[in-house]
């Protein structure tokens, strides 16, 4: 679907400056890896009374990730009230636990696509793949370096002989390269883009969904939902998995550690995730008291 906000600029572009009112923001959307949180993982402890004042506001706050739905809502508890939960790079998006949309994958895709990892894996490549179902992720390596990086963003998830094999919708199918994704996973992968999306997501991840799935499309549906336009909507992001959302809002902002792609996408930058740079951004738009780092 085509942007209706106007072109972006481009990285060699003066980018605007906000206007020194309090700006007309309706929906929050941030991404959570290399943007909400900094290196460490870490949510800001800012952040608690910030979403309390945005709550005053009528403001809706939602954590957008490649992360599944129970590992964003194990990092919200207790704040999670009303939140809109956009999960799995916008497969799977959650209200009050009622979901609101989803876009399960075919099974006979689901069986291409682990076949062909596991390919990938024989010829040398030390990839492992995250089965991503509606209720649980399910994997099929047991190596400890692994699991230790699945347990990140998936908190419920299950060792089976037979990822391809699991009954569950499964919404997403997520691989984690040792080496670098994007160059080594997503190229391997390059025979299923004609029929799906294979974003990379982080140096090491490579998500593959259905052409029809991403952040992008879900903050679209949301903002058809609530009744808020772009131009009420504030988005923050960090990698290639951002794209389509930051087309979705007038206030987009890439993060200063931003991929340089995302970075010529949006239409301004904030600090990186390690200043604090989407609280920052919040309260100089909504013109908040400040957060603590």
């Amino acid at each position: 679907m085509p942007s209706t906000c106007t072109p972006p600029l481009t990285a060699e572009e003066t980018r605007p400056e906000p206007p020194a009112g309090p700006v007309d923001i309706r929906l929050i959307v941030t991404d959570m890896d290399g943007t909400l949180l900094d290196d460490a993982k870490r949510i800001p402890e800012g952040l608690w009374p910030v979403l309390a004042q945005l709550r005053e506001r009528g403001v809706l706050f939602s954590p957008a990730s490649g992360r599944q739905y129970a590992t964003l809502a194990e990092q919200f508890a207790g704040a999670e009230q009303g939140m809109v939960f956009i999960a799995e790079n916008g497969t799977y998006v959650v209200r009050d636990g009622e979901e609101l949309s989803s876009d399960p994958l075919e099974r006979a895709d689901v069986v291409r696509l682990v076949t062909a990892v596991r390919e990938l894996a024989g010829r040398g490549v030390d990839v492992g793949v995250v089965v991503c179902g509606k209720r649980s992720a399910y994997v099929e390596r047991t190596d400890e370096p692994f699991l230790a990086e699945v347990r990140k963003y998936y908190v419920r998830h299950r060792v089976v002989a037979d990822v391809a094999a699991v009954d569950d919708d499964v919404i997403k199918i997520a691989l984690f390269d040792f080496g670098s994704a994007e160059a080594t996973t997503a190229p391997a992968l390059a025979p299923f883009t004609a029929t799906h999306q294979v974003v990379v997501s982080g140096e090491h991840w490579v998500d593959v969904m259905n052409p029809t799935a991403n952040k992008g499309a879900a903050v679209r549906r949301l903002q058809r939902a609530l009744g808020v336009t772009p131009a009420q909507t504030l988005v923050f992001g960090d990698y290639l998995n951002d794209l389509e959302m930051l087309d979705a809002a007038e206030w987009s902002f890439a993060m200063a550690n931003a991929h340089p792609e995302v970075v010529r996408r949006a239409r301004h930058l904030a600090p990186s995730n390690n200043d604090n740079g989407v609280l920052r951004t919040i309260a100089r738009l909504l013109h908040l008291p400040l957060p603590r780092d």
